[in-house]
């Protein structure tokens, strides 16, 4: 059974429609990409997953219908995710900003916190220890006490990242992870990416402009268009996809080299 099933996905903001039925599933341990250009609605489709936005059609999650859901009820399902623009907390450290990523996973209340009984020293320790094993997983080690304000544009996106993965989820929502990186950097989050697919298992949603990137790492494409369905299927067929070509890069003979040498340059299983 896919992981997730969208069905027929729309979203309007008064007369302006940003998604225009879509629909698609995402398979168990997959790592599906989602890509368009500017404005063609793919940070649209994970903030309807994530329940930041109400749109129509249906959002099944592991069976269970998301519509309607608030972001933290959904959240506790076993969905996390990444922004843009990290949305982290300048002033605390990695390990603070992680914590806060375990907030589903807390098994105590209020009451016990304000006394700091046992069982809350022995959560503490627990919670500590999860993130703990995601600051080594992602090779933060060496900056886990240090205010995330003070840390490089990049490694402030490899926080963001390890935030979504401290939620232990079922399913991960990467928006645009490697934009503003160096090379160097993409290729640690590629090398990330691959690692949480093969040693976790997690299914993904990646919305990813580097077409290198995507042929390289990308089990399965799906294209938007001004919030329509362009295309899906394998990355080379799609990054071929002459539709493809034409609307993502606007066509012409380099754009078809440029998108076939991605396509080509996939390592093949």
């Amino acid at each position: 059974m896919a992981e997730i099933e969208i069905e027929s996905l729309t979203l309007r903001f008064g007369g302006l429609v940003v998604l225009d039925g879509i629909s698609f599933a995402v398979e168990p341990g997959v790592l599906f990409a989602l890509i368009g250009p500017n404005g063609a609605g793919k940070t649209s489709v994970l903030n309807c997953i994530s329940g930041l936005y109400r749109g129509g059609g249906t959002i099944r999650f592991r069976g269970q219908e998301l519509g309607g859901r608030s972001p933290h009820d959904i959240a506790r399902l076993g969905i996390a995710r990444t922004f843009q623009h990290g949305e982290l907390f300048a002033d605390m450290t990695v390990i603070e900003n992680l914590l806060t990523g375990r907030h589903a996973r807390v098994r105590t209340n209020p009451f016990a916190e304000m006394l700091f009984l046992p069982g809350v020293r022995r959560e503490e320790v627990r919670q500590r220890a999860a993130v703990e094993a995601i600051i080594e997983l992602v090779e933060l080690e060496r900056f886990r006490h240090v205010p995330v304000g003070a840390l490089p544009f990049g490694t402030q996106k490899l926080v963001g990242f390890a935030r979504a993965l401290a939620l232990e989820p079922a399913l991960l929502l990467l928006d645009e992870p490697s934009a503003g990186l160096n090379r160097d950097e993409r290729e640690d989050l590629a090398r990330f990416i691959l690692r949480i697919k093969h040693r976790l298992g997690i299914p993904m949603i990646w919305i990813e402009h580097d077409m290198q990137m995507v042929a390289d790492l990308a089990d399965r494409i799906h294209v938007l268009d001004y919030g329509r369905t362009l295309a899906e299927g394998s990355p080379t067929d799609v990054l071929n996809h002459p539709d493809v070509i034409k609307a993502y890069l606007g066509g012409g003979e380099l754009t078809q080299e440029r998108m076939s040498d991605a396509a080509a340059s996939r390592p093949q299983p």
